[in-house]
């Protein structure tokens, strides 16, 4: 009624005109038709009943109680009560792959396009594609960097350009979404597994790298680069040199050279070896795994994965065992691709199609010996752990003092190379703290000794003598085998 009466003040009668009688008894009149006719409406159609309406009667109607079928639903006094909505169903979720830190792993790095951010229409399509595997049997890693014109069949969307995988995938909210869409493409092309993705926005990329002090990278050419944001273009010269993350971003993104987009790839490439560089120098690599939490920290705003920060932290371990030459790289390139002319979205559009055999050589070449394919690890946990030859320290961390040589013994007879057993400070959990990637060790002490909790694994660099201490808390003092 309220509602009425405002709608009434607002309006205006002719000014300077005294309103006659006759209008204000017409105004009157309406003032109570259009009051009657609100009210009976509102009744009729909170109690509605001659088709079925979404929701409960108020108690004020005959028909409360009744739920949208028509049926009263009433407690065991035999009072109306309302009825729950249904649930929305919820939506699939998506099974997130476990690594088992001793398997092959193929890891597909999406970067986005900035000018599709700055239209905001839609999702974006993908800037940059790269293909790294790492396998931690043969210590050899790769990557292999994907056109984004690559004319390919992308799942359930028929042909497209690759780069259209990612805003196909994220319109129609598929499980994975962009991420998921986009793996399943390039193992199409590719033809091999892709278990992880990780995309990183352009600022948190910035951020990381600023986190780092800088990178070191030797530029071959003058190069004009374009940052993104409010900064004004500039010229780096040749030479090695420390640049910040913005100038970084603006050398990998910078596509305007002789080869357009196979030279941009080279720079992400150069960019990525650089970055490895000095990270996993011996003389940066402990302060790099100590800022490492604090790097993760302000990078994971923009970052996008489906590795875990504990995968992540065993991954740079094992890639700080893994020597630059035994990381191989390579481009789909115009000599593994032919260009032709298409009509996208009513517009002509420059595509290069594939050449299979010629991507299945150099894809052979990258992914290293044994296929692209290689083997999951697999076969029994102990014959696995005993084939690492990992150097184990134990540190008796207990009340028991007898506890540290015990435990040795009993990793000795399970064939496991105990080289130290020390004293350490009493704690209540044991815990582990890996130097080295002897991943198949690892996991065999981690489930003996039901390690899960991130506060419990360590990873350090030690020039001493062996891969994996273990230090044994109280919590081990009752679960060491009976007889030891």
């Amino acid at each position: 009624m309220n509602k009425i009466f405002d709608f009434f003040k607002k309006i205006k009668l002719p000014q300077g005109k005294r309103p006659k009688l006759g209008s204000i008894i017409f105004w009157g009149i309406s003032l109570v038709l259009v009051a009657l006719a609100f009210s009976a409406s509102r009744s009729i159609f909170r109690c509605w009943e001659i088709t079925n309406l979404p929701g409960i009667s108020p108690s004020t109607c005959a028909n409360a109680g009744t739920s949208v079928l028509g049926t009263p639903v009433v407690n065991d006094q035999g009072t109306p009560v309302a009825v729950p909505p249904t649930p929305v169903p919820a939506a699939p979720e998506v099974q997130l792959p476990t690594w088992d830190g001793a398997s092959r792993i193929n890891i597909l790095f999406i970067g986005l396009d900035y000018r599709d951010y700055l239209s905001n229409d839609g999702p974006p399509r993908t800037d940059t594609m790269i293909l790294f595997t790492v396998d931690p049997q043969s210590k050899t890693a790769g990557m292999l960097s994907i056109p984004r014109d690559l004319w390919v069949n992308i799942p359930g969307f028929g042909y497209s350009r690759i780069n259209t995988a990612y805003p196909s995938g994220e319109g129609a909210q598929l499980p994975g979404g962009g991420p998921g869409l986009a793996m399943r493409t390039v193992e199409q092309v590719v033809g091999v597994p892709v278990q992880y993705y990780g995309s990183i926005d352009f600022h948190a990329f910035e951020e990381a790298i600023d986190s780092m002090g800088g990178l070191y990278i030797c530029i071959p050419e003058k190069i004009r680069i374009d940052p993104i944001g409010d900064k004004r273009p500039e010229i780096l010269k040749p030479g090695c040199q420390t640049l910040w993350g913005y100038q970084v971003l603006a050398y990998a993104r910078n596509r305007y050279t002789a080869n357009g987009d196979v030279d941009r790839a080279g720079r992400q490439q150069q960019v990525i070896y650089a970055l490895y560089t000095q990270i996993f120098n011996p003389a940066n690599f402990p302060t790099m795994l100590s800022k490492a939490p604090k790097i993760y920290a302000e990078a994971s705003a923009g970052l996008r994965t489906n590795l875990t920060f504990d995968d992540l932290m065993k991954l740079g371990v094992l890639m700080s065992q893994i020597p630059i030459q035994n990381i191989k790289h390579g481009i789909i390139d115009t000599t593994m691709t032919t260009m032709h002319n298409v009509t996208l979205g009513g517009q002509n559009a420059s595509i290069l199609k594939p050449m299979p055999d010629k991507i299945r050589v150099l894809r052979d070449e990258i992914f290293i010996s044994g296929g692209p394919t290689s083997p999951r690890a697999a076969g029994d946990a102990t014959v696995l752990m005993q084939q690492d030859e990992a150097r184990i320290r134990v540190v008796n961390s207990s009340l028991d003092a007898t506890l540290g040589q015990r435990t040795a013994n009993y990793l000795i007879t399970q064939g496991m190379n105990v080289t130290e057993v020390t004293a350490g400070q009493n704690v209540q959990n044991s815990a582990v703290v890996i130097y080295g990637p002897k991943l198949y060790a690892l996991r065999y002490l981690l489930t003996m000794f039901g390690i899960s909790s991130n506060s419990q694994i360590t990873f350090a660099k030690d020039p001493s003598t062996v891969d994996i201490e273990i230090i044994l808390g109280n919590d081990w003092m009752n679960r060491l085998p009976a007889g030891l």
